[in-house]
């Protein structure tokens, strides 16, 4: 994806955030930039193999998280 295309389906971020995230996830081999030699500067990311074995732990993160909620709400109203 283009770095415009991020910024877009993440709401909330600040350029300078989602910038320190991409180059962090970079550096620790998850996502790799490839930067074209154009101007107006291209540069897109995509998951490593290493990222896209991520995406099963991310996906059930995130359907523990959305649990959660209804569970406290569960044990609160009793």
């Amino acid at each position: 994806m283009r770095f415009s295309d991020l910024e877009r389906a993440i709401p909330n971020i600040t350029q300078k955030m989602l910038g320190q995230q991409l180059r962090s996830l970079a550096a620790d081999g998850i996502v790799v930039r490839t930067a074209y030699p154009q101007v107006p500067p291209k540069v897109e990311y995509c998951l490593t193999s290493w990222g896209q074995s991520l995406c099963p732990t991310l996906d059930a993160i995130l359907k523990w998280a959305d649990r959660r909620p209804a569970e406290r709400r569960k044990r609160n109203s009793r």
